[in-house]
């Protein structure tokens, strides 16, 4: 049962909490941690000057700030011996835009525990470091993003900081996205998430434990131009236990015009490259309004065949087709019934979970028996898996049950029960989310007889 009431003590002195509830740890918590501040750059020596000053401006303990430059092929490398802070400069080939390979590299050249991504045009507040690490210093499955503004600064140097900071002067102030806002007001700052939560995250201004990002796997590569990168990251991340929130307070002012604003050529096509890149990684049904079927699905549907024959199989695969699944069989005869059924459908097959699935899906069903239950009820077992705090979705009928296991729930306690790190109190892996127990009857579920006629 879970505890909504609490964080839970993990072994180091940190925290995980139940659900989403950032909000259990309040600022009597906060402990500075070292911070990395990666920076990805590209040919920006003025911009990055302008951000190095401001990173040396903040209200956090300097010797606890390494940053790092993550140069994305830049035809001179950037100089940063003007800057007193302590700075790492590492660079990879130009080979396009790779934002997410930077980042990577920037991470990997550092130790820290908890890591901030702030791009080269955007030019944090004095109290941006520690409005905006407070949380993943405490709370490492925490993914924070602070606010972007936007503000002209083409004729600012870096000695005009600190009178912007005290109110002597300030640059042209340019419209902020107007949805970002609308999001986290409507969302408390990011404390009552859904599954389409992921889009209000943006690299250009986040922070994360070494923990987390470790065991994501960072930023996906595979991205090469602009945008897209991060919100497949944030729902990887979501996906793999992480706690969003939105640091209101933790404000830096990027260089311009929202890209939205922005004079883009092409802008059209760059728009459909990203949806297009996102949608085989992201089984979110806005992103797949075309019908068509991705590697990665939504749900994973894990079935033991050791009681099935081809006709049963055939039925209990029948009652989950409808929705975005693929389904893993497992057992000895697998292979044997599925080449049985002749079938050529690529959403089932034989064999263990990929990695690249089993990182990304929003929830696990696992069968035992021979379960079948109307499409109306198995949609609706999804749906109650994928409210806020919901961890698992049980039904256990006679020869035949299905638990539904939301991914954010099980590689969070996989995360805090199997590492260096652990709950301080085992019971309470047993607390982060909630478990629902439904009545077979309630959802129609059976138990398939095997041999079941499938004649029409």
């Amino acid at each position: 049962m879970s505890d909504t009431t609490r964080a839970f003590p993990l072994t180091d002195g940190r925290f995980a909490v139940p659900g989403n509830r950032w909000d259990l740890l309040n600022d009597a918590d906060f402990r500075p941690a070292p911070v990395a501040v990666v920076i990805p750059h590209y040919e920006q020596p003025g911009q990055l000057a302008l951000v190095l000053r401001a990173i040396e401006l903040q209200d956090f303990p300097a010797d606890l700030v390494e940053v790092v430059v993550a140069d994305d092929g830049s035809t001179v490398a950037p100089d940063v011996t003007a800057s007193r802070l302590n700075v790492t400069v590492v660079r990879q080939e130009d080979r396009g835009f790779r934002a997410a390979a930077a980042r990577n590299l920037g991470a990997a050249a550092t130790t820290a525990e908890v890591l901030c991504f702030l791009d080269a045009d955007t030019v944090p507040e004095p109290g941006y470091l520690r409005h905006l690490t407070r949380l993943p210093a405490r709370l490492p499955d925490a993914v924070v993003v602070g606010r972007r503004r936007h503000a002209d600064l083409s004729c600012w140097r870096p000695d005009m900081l600190e009178d912007w900071w005290f109110g002597a002067t300030a640059p042209p102030v340019l419209a902020e996205p107007r949805w970002l806002r609308d999001a986290y007001d409507a969302s408390a700052d990011l404390l009552h998430i859904d599954q389409r939560s992921y889009r209000h995250v943006i690299s250009a201004v986040m922070c994360c434990s070494r923990e987390l990002f470790d065991d994501i796997g960072g930023f996906d590569e595979s991205f090469r131009g602009y945008g897209g990168e991060d919100w497949e990251f944030t729902h990887r991340a979501v996906v793999g236990g992480a706690v969003l929130h939105h640091a209101r307070q933790a404000v830096a002012w990027h260089d311009g015009p929202d890209w939205a604003d922005r004079p883009v050529a092409d802008r059209l096509a760059v728009k459909n490259r990203e949806a297009l890149a996102l949608a085989r990684l992201i089984p979110d049904p806005n992103a797949r309004r075309s019908g068509l079927r991705y590697a990665v699905p939504a749900v994973v549907v894990e079935l033991d065949t050791k009681e099935h024959d081809a006709a049963s199989l055939t039925t209990t695969l029948g009652c989950f087709l409808h929705e975005d699944v693929g389904v893993w069989l497992h057992g000895a005869r697998s292979a044997d019934l599925l080449a049985e059924l002749g079938v050529d459908d690529p959403r089932v097959r034989v064999g263990p979970v990929p990695d690249l699935v089993a990182r990304r899906c929003h929830s696990t069903v696992v069968g035992t028996g021979r379960p079948a239950l109307p499409a109306k009820s198995f949609t609706e077992l999804l749906r109650r898996c994928g409210d806020d705090g919901v961890a698992t979705v049980r039904v256990a009928g006679t020869g035949a049950g299905l638990v539904v296991c939301a991914s954010w729930a099980t590689n969070r306690l996989r995360r805090w029960t199997r590492g260096r790190v652990v709950f301080a109190k085992p019971a309470d892996a047993q607390r982060i989310g909630e478990v629902l127990e439904v009545p077979a009857d309630s959802v129609e579920l059976r138990c398939v007889e095997p041999d079941v006629d499938l004649s029409w």
